[in-house]
This record gives C-alpha cells, sequence and structure tokens, in this order.
C-alpha cells in the first residue's frame, strides 16, 4: 500500500471556500491530519474558489467537483 505525506501535520489553516456563485461554503480554522492533508468534502458537478491560510502565508486556487477532477490536490503551497 501507498499513500501521501504532507509537509505540515497537525497544524491548524485558516480556510475559506465560495462556489462561483459566491456563497461561502466554508470559513473556519480546521487542523490538517496526521498525513499532512486537509480532508474537505465539497458537493459535487461545482467550482469553488479556495484560500488557505497559516502563519502569515496564504494561497488561492479554483477547484472543482466534476466528474474526472482530481480528488487529491497536492499543487496548492504556501506563500
Amino acid at each position: 500500500m501507498t499513500g501521501c505525506q504532507g509537509e505540515m501535520e497537525n497544524e491548524e489553516f485558516d480556510v475559506y471556500i465560495e462556489d462561483s456563485e459566491g456563497k461561502v461554503i466554508l470559513d473556519k480554522t480546521l487542523k490538517s491530519q496526521s498525513n499532512g492533508f486537509i480532508d474537505l468534502w465539497l458537493p459535487r458537478d461545482k467550482t469553488y474558489r479556495t484560500k488557505i491560510e497559516y502563519g502569515g502565508k496564504m494561497v488561492e486556487a479554483e477547484l472543482s467537483t466534476i466528474e474526472g477532477d482530481n480528488t487529491c490536490i497536492t499543487t496548492m503551497q504556501l506563500r
């Protein structure tokens, strides 16, 4: 069995997600798991604007949940 390991285990991140119509889906502090990832479940067939902040750094990205899209996002880097 294989798996992924993120760099920041058990850390708290401010996570903001809104859908393409501007409806806020999530606006709260979430803790990463022991594997360094944040587990999110978002409604299908939508596009989301996502912002994650930690320690004065931030990353913004557009995510989507349309069939065929990636379900594990590993490209978001805090800057």
